[in-house]
Formats: C-alpha cells, structure tokens, sequence
C-alpha cells in the first residue's frame, strides 16, 4: 500500500504549505492521514510564503500570470525541497509543471460558496446597495446576476481577516468557501448557504490537492491510500472544462460535478460581471477518468458554441486585461 521499506524505517516526507489556517489545516490533515497508515513515516510541516500571499494590495484578478498561490510550492517540489505539495485544488492550475504529478485528491468538502451578513439577512433580504465583500470575479458576477444593486467590495486576506473585516463594519456582508469555513470551525457565522445552481462554485471548490515529483514513487505509494475516487472524478470533468475554455481566478465561470453510482454529472456557467447575460450547460457521462475528461470538454464547447469565449474576452476588456492565454 505504501512506499516503506521492509525492516527499515521509513524515511521522513516533507509537506510544503502555505502559511495561513486553512492552508496548515489542510496540511496537518494530509499529515494526521499519512501518520494513521501502518508504518507511516514521520512528517514533517515545511512553511512556504507564495506571490498570492505576498500581494494583497491588489485584487488578484489584476496580477498579470497565475499559479499564485501554487509555482512556489512547485518550485520546492522540483528543486527537491519538499516531498508532497498540499493545495486547496481550486487554486492548481489546469496545466501541471513539468516533472510534478496530482497524487491524491481528497474527499470533498461542501462545495457551495456561504454567505455571512452582519444582521443575519439572506442575500435576497439585504438592504439596497449593500456592500458586499468577495475576491472573486466569479462570485461578483453571480451576485449581480441575482442582485444588480449589490455594492461588491474587494476582500482580501485570510478566512478569519476578513471576518473582522465584516465585523468591524468594513462590509455589510461576505462571500467565502462554505468548505474553509467549516474546515477552520467557523461554521456558525454562515447566515446562508448559496445554491450551486443560482451560484455555482469555483472548479474543485472544497477539494483537496496533494501533489509530488512524478519520479517519486515512495511519495506516490504514501499518498494513493488517501484518494478518494468520486472526488477525483467529478474534479477531473471540472478540471477539463476549465482547461478547455481556458481560465483561472479571473475567469466568472462556476461549476460542480457530482458522481453517483455509475454516472457523473456536471452542471457549469459563465456570467459577465454585471450579471447581464449568463451562458450555462449540463450534461452527464459514465463515471470514469475517461468520461469525465469527455464530459469536461464537451460542456466547455457547448459554452463556447454559446459564446463564452467572447463573454469573458469582453469581461477582460473592461478590466484591463488582455494577457492572452
């Protein structure tokens, strides 16, 4: 089952992380899954400071490239630094570096995105021109779709940041991952669960990523005991949408599989940022590695047949961006 050797003990394996609570939870995780497996090695917790951590005087969404909050942690990993990479998979990008492999991908976590008000109002309830605070371009698109008086805020900073942030009075509600929230024991601020359907998470949302070298089959073996498959499935159509329609954190497109006994479905959209026009699509496919590429990529290009690409090419316009992909 795993990578140790008989009558030897097994040597230590090195987690890189960023630094901030949710990232050591997944972390020390990760490391309490391995710790838990016969003959686990000991483990040791690296701390990596990545550019997304660095730059929070701008919204991410304006910081030209991506990998933000992963090419550090890669760059360990290749430079053999660290054994295992652990990463909230929404922020992996599509197209893995040379030479590195997703080894495991963990049980999901609820995907959907939470709502936390200061008065306890659901989104619907709030005030007119309530300032609302959220990172996301996908999530800003989503709540002008549903409410185009809303005042959408740039939030930045860790989970519990930026509820102080809220609490101070900065905002008269936030948008976060249901999945950090609970992961950190923060539940009980959630005022409103958002429907995936009206509000579709980001891709892999709630999902754990653990990657290694390609070449380190010792790793690899410590870490295929953690996978759960119907995660890893419904993230890999997920996965192969994004990729096909090409994309990041910068990109309003939300999505969500889910498997259930031999089909796997997926149901995603893409928005423009003031909520005007929506493009969305479902469809289902066998539950295999196979089929959910498959169903990844042809969703992607039923969007863009619907007129994605032109979508979010308008939405960089406006923002400023036009990097090419």
């Amino acid at each position: 089952m795993s990578g140790a050797r008989s009558g030897q003990t097994a040597p230590a394996l090195r987690i890189g992380t960023r630094a901030s609570a949710l990232a050591l939870w997944q972390a020390r995780h990760v490391e309490s899954l391995i710790r838990a497996l016969p003959g686990a090695p000991s483990v040791e917790l690296v701390p990596i400071t990545t550019t997304g951590d660095v730059r929070t005087d701008v919204p991410l969404w304006a910081v030209r490239g991506r990998a933000f909050f992963t090419k550090e942690l890669d760059r360990a990993l290749l430079e053999r630094r660290i054994d295992i990479a652990v990463h909230s998979l929404k922020d992996l990008p599509t197209a893995m570096e040379p030479g590195l492999a997703l080894a495991a991908v963990l049980t999901r976590e609820d995907p959907r995105d939470a709502l936390i008000s200061r008065t306890g109002a659901p989104v619907m309830q709030l005030p007119p021109g309530a300032r609302v605070g959220t990172s996301s371009l996908r999530r800003r698109a989503f709540l002008s779709r549903a409410r185009r008086d809303l005042t959408l805020l740039e939030l930045r900073g860790n989970v519990p940041t930026r509820i102080e942030r809220l609490e101070r009075g900065d905002y008269d509600a936030i948008v976060l991952a249901t999945a950090g929230l609970k992961r950190l024991g923060l539940e009980h601020w959630i005022t409103q669960h958002l429907s995936p359907e009206d509000f579709p998470p980001a891709v892999s949302q709630g999902a754990i990523g653990v990657c290694t070298r390609a070449d380190d089959p010792y790793s690899v073996g410590w870490l295929k005991p953690l996978e759960d498959l119907p995660t890893r499935l419904a993230t890999t159509a997920e996965r192969a949408l994004l990729e096909r329609i090409e994309g990041g954190c910068q990109v309003p497109l939300g999505a969500l599989a889910t498997v259930a006994g031999s089909d796997i479905r997926l149901h995603a959209a893409v928005c423009a940022l003031d909520g005007s026009r929506l493009l969305g699509t479902t469809g289902k496919a066998e539950a295999t590695e196979a089929g959910a590429v498959s169903l990844g990529v042809r969703l992607a290009t039923e969007l863009i047949a619907k007129g994605a690409a032109s979508l979010i090419a308008a939405e960089r316009a406006m923002q400023g961006r036009t990097e090419a992909p």
